[in-house]
């Protein structure tokens, strides 16, 4: 069987679920190699072995942490160079997708981004896409040279499936440009105790209808009643009631929870392209006429400053 190369994304050796989603899909086309990079690149294994990686292909070096994606780009391309797979699998994270998209420059071949399911095809593997704000599903396969595809998070189970994980060191020798962009400092991200909002299973995310950043507390105690993440609108987050980091849209994150719960958005496409591939999608809104109807499962019609909070004492009452 074809072996299929599987990029980990790790912190210092602890491997995030979507590269263990990566490795259910991976044995669906073939067998996964994953290829671990950095600090604690070697305490992965363990882990991906019990996920279905057949070997685990690992490089340390100061140019992983010190300088920008090309790196990294270098080892995947030596990793490439030396199991010659039938397709090549990245998480669909900013950073990840740069790294695919080089990748698929240098060797030559074509790329699909943000898949979210793929299969085995006669002529290689088949991705499924969204596309439109989910007006459409597309599959589609690469025609020329090895699939690099990126895969959003949530978009397959996490299945424990062991196997070798036999470990070994992978020759890397970086290029010119590899030194190009250096990392001079770095500031960690203030932990709130929720999961990460790309591979959080439910979202909850607030809007224009919040009404200024004191009244985000009801969305905050709504996703910790349901151990979810907080999202927010673009409007929200220009107006400064929420950080950046946790917009959900064209100009912030995507995200594919198993739940979307949307408080005072009114859905406009540029929220919609980040969300529109959740599971099962949950509107609320006092307008009856918001486009986030045309696109959730269930809506609530009504003031999310009397619905929400009394949908978080529901759940904790249920759960206490």
């Amino acid at each position: 069987m074809a072996e299929v190369l599987v990029y980990v994304d790790h912190v210092d050796g602890a491997v995030r679920k979507p590269t263990l989603e990566l490795l259910t899909l991976a044995r669906r086309i073939g067998e996964p190699v994953a290829v671990a990079l950095g600090a604690g690149a070697e305490a992965t294994a363990a882990v991906l072995a019990e996920h279905g990686a057949v070997k685990v292909l690992t490089a340390d070096a100061p140019e992983f942490a010190d300088y920008l994606v090309v790196p990294k780009v270098d080892a995947l391309q030596a990793a490439y160079d030396a199991v010659s797979p039938a397709a090549v699998l990245v998480p669909s994270s900013a950073e990840g997708k740069e790294i695919a998209a080089r990748l698929a420059v240098r060797i030559g071949s074509g790329i699909i981004t943000d898949a979210v399911d793929l299969e085995a095809g006669d002529e290689g593997p088949v991705a499924t896409q969204s596309a439109f704000a989910a007006s459409f599903t597309t599959k589609s396969r690469v025609s020329k040279g090895t699939p690099v595809i990126t895969v959003k998070p949530n978009s397959a189970p996490v299945e424990a499936a062991p196997a070798a994980g036999a470990v070994e060191a992978l020759a890397v020798t970086f290029g010119a440009l590899a030194t190009g962009t250096k990392v001079t400092g770095r500031t960690p991200r203030e932990s709130t105790g929720r999961p990460e909002l790309t591979e959080a299973a439910i979202v909850v995310s607030g809007g224009r209808g919040v009404n200024g950043a004191e009244n985000f507390g009801i969305i905050e105690e709504l996703a910790d009643s349901l151990g979810a993440a907080v999202g927010a609108s673009r409007a929200a987050v220009d107006a400064g009631w929420y950080p950046h980091t946790n917009q959900v849209g064209q100009t912030g994150k995507s995200v594919s929870p198993q739940l979307y719960i949307a408080s005072g958005i009114s859905g406009a496409i540029q929220h919609r392209a980040g969300m529109q591939t959740s599971k099962t999608i949950v509107a609320i809104n006092k307008d009856a006429e918001a486009p986030i109807f045309d696109l959730v499962d269930y809506g609530v019609v009504g003031d999310l400053f009397t619905v929400v909070p009394q949908l978080t004492a529901e759940i904790k009452a249920r759960k206490g």
